[in-house]
């Protein structure tokens, strides 16, 4: 006697909808920043660093630079939220590539969820990091002197901006993370490629009077000097569009070259 075999009513699919997928990214987005709550070191970074970084900068450099404390602070306040962005940015490849390393992302492809929620999680409590720490920076900044004379509404665009440019540049971590094996390697690639990128742009100096001509192009053409001009403009007065727009298409650029690369090296990694 033989048996047919039946096929299953509802069979099973790995795909899932829109709306669920983007249910799957909130609910692993929100896995990642409660885990502040057991590691409250990473909370210190976020704040205690910014902080640091404005009062040492203010307060030794300031006046050698520009003769007194108040006058430094509307050059250096955006350019250390721009570099912290930065640095903030490389949390994302340094969380990806630990939870990487420990089998979390097997488990999570055990799952029936989506498979960018993971990542793209990610990235989102990462953008969420990033805004609690301008938010440091600034209210840092207004204690000691700091004031932002444009209105509310570019306050928002400064946000969104300095947001944006970190998620696009945050690929690059991203890709790294994908190819390394330890979460230390991550970092060591932020201090290699983010302080060259914010020491030689404008991030702390008002211009390149006296520098020579060769590093004065570099520094002009810096994509971290275009965010941190736009960051002044909406901040303080002053050109913003043109800065802007730059400081996007190399965002742009650097999302089209190393997101594919990452998309391609998390397949093949998970």
């Amino acid at each position: 006697m033989t048996t047919a075999a039946l096929a299953p009513e509802h069979p099973l699919t790995r795909r899932v909808s829109p709306a669920a997928a983007v249910r799957h990214t909130a609910t692993l987005a929100w896995r990642n920043l409660v885990q502040i709550k057991h590691n409250p070191m990473e909370l210190v970074d976020l704040s205690i660093q910014p902080i640091m970084f404005v009062l040492l900068f203010a307060y030794v450099f300031g006046p050698s630079m520009t003769g007194s404390v108040q006058a430094y602070l509307p050059v250096v306040i955006p350019g250390i939220i721009a570099q912290n962005a930065l640095f903030a940015g490389m949390s994302t490849g340094f969380g990806l590539n630990s939870d990487l390393t420990k089998g979390v992302y097997d488990r999570f492809r055990s799952l029936p969820i989506a498979r960018s929620a993971p990542l793209a999680g990610r990235i989102i409590a990462d953008t969420v990091k990033q805004a609690w720490s301008m938010f440091i920076l600034l209210t840092v900044g207004f204690i000691i002197g700091f004031r932002i004379h444009t209105n509310p509404l570019a306050v928002v665009g400064a946000f969104l901006l300095l947001l944006a440019f970190a998620i696009l540049f945050s690929w690059t971590s991203v890709f790294i993370a994908m190819k390394v094996n330890e979460p230390e390697k991550v970092q060591i690639f932020g201090f290699v490629v983010i302080f060259p990128l914010s020491f030689l742009s404008t991030a702390f100096i008002k211009s390149t009077h006296g520098i020579p001509d060769w590093l004065a192009w570099v520094i002009r053409n810096n994509p971290v000097t275009q965010l941190v001009e736009a960051m002044r403009g909406l901040l303080l007065g002053g050109p913003v569009l043109d800065h802007a727009v730059v400081a996007l298409a190399w965002g742009l650029g650097i999302t089209l070259i190393f997101a594919p690369l990452s998309l391609r090296a998390f397949k093949q990694r998970a």
